[in-house]
């Protein structure tokens, strides 16, 4: 490990802001926070939003700036990028942010039955061979109801096709309410299902350019190489079976910035 990461987890040990629980730390212990998130480290009643896989924390960071009356945590395994946007906010003495260093397969020992307004997915890898591992497969979506409020919003966006058509297709598939959906953020200015852009969604977001409002730095390069910008909202009620889509969808022809895939397949369930 370099000295780099060393002095950064160094650093992330010493923030109020981080809290780190990988898999390991809860094989013997409850997480103290759960169900008292608003209580014991926010000091208030305002929703509770996440950002799982949150990478440096751009968009975490981006939000609470945003919007001083809710609070919002950005989740991330991987401490050395999630150091940028914890460091940012301890510097700026950000009080309605926190970062959780964990694996987001056991995300929900972290917060009570409705604790959680909100979900943002940024960019999340779209596992195009494994879709367990997808951050909105139906496995994850029933993990997110065990602290979600019941209809609760999940935003997705993200640059891969793939993700962006297996989502849209486990949301026609599953009839959840759809607020917004386009397959190009930054040029459309219309949505789907008769909602337009500038409409008030629910939860407080305004669903005008709320996703475009903040862009990253590895979105900004995306959207340099041509690639377009893909956003879904929409709902999750607590009811009902979550089934996963039975259609075969065509792969992204890169697996991330200035890779392409190792794959010869074309499309995959």
């Amino acid at each position: 490990m370099g000295k780099g990461k060393l002095a950064k987890f160094a650093d992330m040990e010493s923030y109020d802001c981080v809290f780190q629980y990988p898999f390991r730390a809860l094989e013997h212990a409850d997480f103290p926070l759960q169900g008292h998130w608003r209580e014991e480290y926010f000091h208030n009643q305002n929703p509770i939003v996440l950002e799982l896989g949150c990478g440096k924390g751009e968009y975490t960071v981006g939000l609470a700036k945003l919007f001083p009356d809710m609070n919002f945590i950005g989740v991330d395994i991987k401490g050395a990028r999630m150091w940028t946007g914890a460091t940012e906010a301890t510097k700026e003495g950000l009080k309605n942010v926190a970062f959780l260093r964990t694996n987001i397969e056991i995300i929900d020992r972290f917060f009570a039955p409705g604790e959680v307004q909100e979900i943002w997915l940024t960019f999340s890898d779209p596992q195009m061979k494994n879709p367990r591992k997808r951050l909105t497969s139906s496995w994850f979506l029933e993990r997110y109801r065990r602290f979600l409020t019941d209809r609760g919003i999940i935003h997705l966006k993200t640059d891969s096709n793939f993700l962006f058509t297996y989502t849209s297709y486990l949301v026609e598939k599953n009839h959840l309410p759809v607020i917004t959906s386009t397959t190009n953020l930054y040029a459309d200015s219309t949505v789907v299902d008769g909602f337009p852009i500038d409409s008030t969604a629910v939860g407080g977001f305004p669903a005008d350019n709320i996703a475009a409002s903040i862009q990253t730095y590895y979105e900004s390069m995306w959207l340099a190489r041509g690639i377009s910008i893909k956003y879904i909202q929409f709902l999750l009620p607590h009811d009902g079976l979550l089934e996963e889509p039975d259609v075969e969808i065509e792969l992204d022809d890169y697996r991330s910035y200035h890779r392409t895939k190792r794959s010869p397949l074309k499309v995959k369930k």
